[in-house]
């Protein structure tokens, strides 16, 4: 009977334990501790008994646990405290604790656990964040400054071309060729000043969403690539008739369109013109929009996932930044819709994206 109740002796779950457990009194001293005291923070048994709790914690952390305490003499118990308690070799350590009173015997039973690792993972985790946080804010800056700076030049051709008198000009292609630029100039100034807005609406945590016409952003574009379509011959089949607007960010919209068409283009075969398909339809009530080309394709199986990845580059293009399909999916997913991509070697491509939501005129 007696090896019995040997077998169920607490004591020897109070000093197995891996985790922390003590017995304190109201009088601000440890009456009893287990072994995993000794081990963290090396001090002897005496040592921990003979020496107020306080002479061990962290002198940051003195203040607020002695108002812990107090609120426990109170009778109410305490879960889930953080504190730092301080090695007999100087060394920090951080403790969780989950402590009950005993009002009657003036004790508190207590267990903590050594959480310092998970400290040191948030504390490198914030870091990172900090610096990110940092690198985004440069990135923004950088992108501010260089908006700034084209836009002088753009808005300096604007200005030229509206001296031009074209009508003194008596060759009917220079004629187009200077509306074209006119165009593009136009176009590009637009585009710089709706990357500028959008900016400014993702620093206030707000990225403007409207009824966007499929039509309208395209025309936009087009315009602005008005030579580069026309020299390349490119031809684009258009359909919006089954969905022509979508709840969107418009900026975003221009964006997708521009990296699209513009990398369609590039990455056309060689002595083939190049074909883009674009058209929408609405499937489960959320838009979709698809954008076909008859380009040289991808290696999906080799390339996976990367396709969408920063400064990726698949094709030996010497205009290639690894930067337009990156910027396409993040337009994308930042607004609850998703994007992925058919294609072969080759064979063309085929991007399938669906926006997070559509118009009820549509569904």
């Amino acid at each position: 009977m007696d090896i019995q109740k040997n077998k169920y002796d607490l004591t020897l779950f109070f000093e197995l334990s891996l985790d922390l457990m003590c017995i304190a009194g109201y009088d601000g001293y440890f009456k009893k501790v287990n072994t995993g005291f000794e081990k963290l923070l090396g001090y002897s048994m005496d040592e921990l008994l003979d020496r107020p709790v306080n002479a061990f914690i962290h002198p940051d952390d003195v203040e607020i646990t002695s108002k812990y305490r107090d609120s426990i003499r109170q009778g109410k118990p305490l879960l889930n405290f953080e504190n730092r308690y301080v090695t007999k070799s100087g060394e920090v350590v951080w403790l969780t604790w989950t402590s009950i009173p005993h009002p009657q015997h003036e004790l508190v039973y207590a267990i903590a656990k050594n959480i310092t690792h998970r400290k040191k993972i948030e504390d490198d985790r914030n870091s990172i964040l900090a610096k990110i946080t940092m690198v985004n804010d440069e990135l923004k800056r950088l992108t501010y400054s260089t908006s700034h700076d084209l836009r002088s030049p753009v808005n300096n051709l604007i200005a030229a071309f509206s001296l031009l008198d074209v009508t003194k000009v008596q060759d009917q292609e220079t004629v187009d060729i200077l509306n074209l630029l006119k165009l593009a100039s136009q176009g590009l100034n637009s585009t710089l000043n709706t990357y500028v807005d959008t900016l400014v609406q993702k620093d206030k945590n707000s990225v403007e969403i409207s009824e966007s016409n499929f039509q309208e952003s395209l025309s936009l574009v087009t315009q602005s690539l008005s030579l580069l379509i026309k020299n390349s011959n490119t031809q684009l089949k258009i359909d919006f008739s089954k969905a022509p607007t979508v709840m969107f960010n418009r900026g975003y919209l221009d964006s997708i369109f521009l990296n699209l068409i513009s990398n369609a283009i590039k990455y056309a075969k060689p002595q083939v013109n190049p074909i883009i398909q674009i058209w929408t339809e609405v499937q489960n009530n959320r838009t979709v929009l698809y954008v076909k080309d008859n380009g040289i394709g991808f290696d999906l199986e080799k390339i996976g996932d990367k396709i969408f990845g920063f400064n990726q580059k698949f094709h030996k293009n010497k205009d290639s930044k690894g930067i337009g399909l990156y910027l396409v999916r993040n337009h994308v997913e930042s607004l609850g819709g998703s994007i992925k991509v058919e294609s072969n070697l080759n064979d063309g491509s085929l991007f399938i994206i669906k926006f997070g939501s559509t118009n009820d005129s549509n569904s």
